[in-house]
């Protein structure tokens, strides 16, 4: 492996740096046209009055991407990142985003795969599989593409089903164990018939390893990867006006995922230390040695399957119906060791009441046509999402002498005992505690319309609205399995007010002893966007534009309190709403080689909503406002170096609080600052070289990265979970014949092993002491690719 590490570091920046390549000969190449689906029709991207980052299929396989996550190497100011488990994962666009831990909250960056939305952003993490390509569209998207677009979308477009036949397959190794394989075949079933199918499977030792001390896990890694994937298509034409795309996909993940590491130990790390047999914490010169402590196993395991129809049938030359049925099932199931340490103290156990689970129908139907100067759409969607939700976290053996040893300064390890007046390993009850369930249904309908009007050759003005009604129900039980003993005492005992509230967690609460509440919220909202756009020559468009939007407001799926005792039966929070500005231009230069796209925007969100977690559970916190201003730049351009493209990007964006006073759940820090994961600056950037080597061989070498300058990773913005400016690089490089057949490539992802954090958190229940999800190490390895 060491010699495979060298080769695939060594071959890939030799290959891109080595060597000028030589000038082209023949006329100068230029930039294709690029088509996006932007506005739900297909049109030139430099005719589109949107900032859209487009990334090809080509552009993809370069970098290594196979999810949304692996997504923001190729895009400025997009940022994907992971806690506890792929199922919490937060998406953010210009440093707007929504922290994905909460299944009661939605996405304000929409993810839609081949026309169908998928529910959170965590649902949308999976393998792809073989993709034509991904918008990135920036800004509110709400007119075209509905709620929770307020900051952006994802539009995911995989590869439909061909009549000329073809396969190809994929085997791959690396580092760390990793071991892939997939296939994909296309072609005719008959002259009106075509199928695409495309499975694979990827495995991976894990990043971590992991002491366990007195177990019962016997876990020796953590962050691994088991994934299998599998999706098929159907392209039916029975007729010239008339087609029918089918689309059906199965994804099965069964990991270990995923533990933290210790960054900063505070005053509490000696307790911990002293009821663990091992270092309890740890205490690493480097977080980055990977070295994670936990005596609970850490699983996750989700099946993601779905299937959808689409039906587009010509009316007439001009006019169109589109039809997009869609049904989606995704079933998490996890456990955790939530004190992240060795001793025995907070836990989920592996034993199937810890879960969530999303089923999801959809139906959008679109009626887009040209009457004249006038291209038109309207249309109508409809949902029905139903999500299961629960968790069951008990208390481990230490539990009760953790918090004995807290408040006696590591003195007496029956100190809980002695302010409750209850016999010692009474207090908290080994293997017992908080389970709570929550059966969360969501149904919502749309009308809308977007429409451009051709005013003269060179002045278009778009304008759209949407109207949209949801609908969405609670139904919460709470439930402890085992009374709250300690609790119940400190509520009526004279002990001190610091005491009482260490007592009572809210998963020790019996205020929440088998109590039920229901809960409802309606709202309606109209949105929509004016856009004006001015062709000065066939190389320059400009525009400005107008949009409003939203995302969902909704209930926090967690125990909510006024303070210990004290149940708050209404966890809702509002809908947040953005209102943008923009302007900018998009340009064909130096003979249509280079292609050059900016816009400036102004960006309000009213009620923003904040998810925390505060150590022992998420508080949601409505802000009353945030404002997110900068630039946006994208290039490409095809050199006159022969087969040398590049591309990039760079995002300016100013992304903060307003001045405000903060309640019940904001941190003092807020007001007036950037936001997490809201750098000032970002870019991207990739380049492609293909060259000839003779003997009909051919070399093909990518080299592509991204930089973003410091950022908090804590919605709190506690100083201690900064991140530092951070740079990273993915390159490949292959070697096959002209024809393809077969490639033989090497590549690294993150290529000079930067050191970097997802996420720093407070560790639970133990104040003082910081922990972080790591990025992802270096990987190097080997590919191999034939086509048939």
């Amino acid at each position: 492996m060491k010699k495979l590490y060298r080769a695939a570091s060594g071959a890939v920046i030799a290959s891109v740096c080595a060597g000028a390549p030589a000038l082209a000969q023949e006329a100068a190449p230029t930039v294709e046209t690029i088509i996006v689906t932007a506005q739900k029709r297909e049109q030139n991207l430099q005719d589109v009055p949107i900032v859209v980052n487009v990334v090809s299929g080509q552009q993809l396989q370069d970098a290594g991407v196979r999810d949304v996550k692996d997504l923001q190497v190729l895009t400025p100011g997009l940022s994907v990142t992971s806690s506890t488990g792929g199922a919490q994962t937060s998406i953010r666009i210009r440093g707007v985003g929504t922290i994905g831990d909460n299944p009661g909250l939605e996405s304000s960056v929409g993810t839609v795969i081949d026309g169908v939305y998928r529910a959170r952003s965590g649902v949308a993490f999976g393998d792809l599989g073989e993709l034509e390509r991904i918008e990135v569209l920036k800004g509110p998207q709400g007119t075209v593409f509905g709620k929770n677009t307020s900051a952006g979308v994802i539009n995911v477009i995989t590869k439909a089903p061909e009549f000329d036949f073809s396969a190809q397959g994929e085997l791959t190794y690396g580092n760390h164990d990793a071991r892939g394989a997939s296939v994909s075949v296309t072609g005719p079933i008959s002259d009106t018939l075509a199928a695409r199918v495309y499975a694979a499977r990827r495995v991976r030792d894990g990043f971590y390893d992991v002491k366990n001390g007195a177990g019962p896990s016997s876990q020796g890694d953590n962050d691994d990867q088991d994934v299998t994937t599998v999706r098929a298509q159907l392209l039916w034409l029975p007729s010239d006006p008339l087609q029918f795309r089918f689309l059906a996909d199965y994804t099965k993940r069964d990991e270990h995922c995923c533990l933290d590491v210790t960054t900063s130990v505070g005053a509490t790390g000696a307790i911990i230390d002293a009821l663990a047999t091992d270092a309890g914490l740890g205490r690493p010169a480097d977080p980055f040695s990977r070295l994670a402590y936990a005596n609970r196993e850490s699983n996750q395991s989700i099946e993601d399957w779905g299937v959808s129809l689409q039906a587009d049938w010509d009316l007439s030359k001009d006019v169109t119906l589109t039809s997009i049925t869609a049904w989606r099932n995704w079933d998490n199931r996890q456990a955790n060791d939530i004190d992240f340490s060795s001793a025995d103290i907070w836990y989920r156990p592996d034993d199937g009441r810890t879960f969530s689970k999303f089923e999801v129908f959809s139906q959008e139907l679109r009626l887009a046509g040209a009457s004249g100067p006038l291209d038109w759409m309207i249309g109508g969607y409809y949902s029905d999402e139903q999500l299961d939700s629960s968790a069951f976290t008990p208390f481990g053996v230490s539990y009760e002498t953790y918090f004995s040893l807290l408040l006696s300064g590591g003195t007496n390890p029956t100190a809980v005992s002695a302010l409750t007046g209850l016999p010692a390993g009474t207090n908290y009850i080994p293997g017992q505690g908080s389970y709570d369930r929550f059966d969360h249904s969501s149904t919502g309908w749309a009308l809308f319309t977007n429409n451009t009007w051709h005013v003269t050759e060179a002045l278009e003005v778009t304008f759209g609205l949407r109207y949209t009604d949801d609908t969405k129900k609670v139904f919460s039980l709470y439930r402890n399995t085992a009374p709250g003993n300690a609790c119940a005492a400190a509520l009526v005992r004279p002990i001190p007010a610091a005491a009482r509230t260490a007592l009572c967690a809210p998963g020790a609460d019996p205020a929440f002893n088998n109590v039920d509440t229901r809960q409802k919220r309606t709202e309606d909202r109209l949105g929509g966007t004016v856009k004006a756009s001015y062709r000065f020559s066939p190389e320059l468009m400009t525009y400005v534009s107008y949009a409003s939007s939203h995302k969902s407001g909704g209930f926090n799926l967690d125990r909510a309190r006024f303070g210990p005792g004290q149940i708050n039966p209404d966890t809702s929070f509002p809908a947040e709403t953005v209102e943008s500005y923009e302007a900018g231009f998009k340009s064909n230069l130096a003979g249509n080689s280079v292609l050059l796209n900016a816009a400036v925007f102004d960006q309000t969100f009213k009620h923003f909503q904040l998810n925390t977690y505060t150590g022992i559970s998420f508080v949601v916190a409505s802000v009353p406002k945030v404002t997110s201003k900068g630039v946006d730049l994208d290039l490409v351009y095809r050199t006159p170096f022969e087969g040398l493209t590049v591309t990039g990007g760079v995002t300016y964006a100013v992304t903060q609080y307003g001045n405000f006073t903060p309640t019940a759940g904001i941190g003092p820090r807020l007001p007036t600052s950037r936001l997490s994961y809201a750098p000032l600056w970002s870019a991207s950037w990739s380049t492609a070289y293909d060259r000839p080597l003779g003997g009909g061989m051919k070399l093909r070498a990518s080299l592509s990265g991204r930089y973003t300058s410091a950022y908090n990773t804590g919605s709190n913005l506690d100083p201690m979970k900064r991140q530092k400016p951070l740079t990273l690089w993915n390159g490949r490089v292959g070697v096959g014949p002209e024809s393809e057949r077969w490639t033989v490539e090497l590549w690294a992802q993150n290529l000079t092993n930067e050191d970097y954090y997802q996420v720093v958190v407070d560790q639970p229940l133990q104040s003082g002491t910081f922990a972080a999800f790591l990025g992802a190490p270096r990987t190097v390895g080997a590919t191999l690719r034939a086509k048939f």
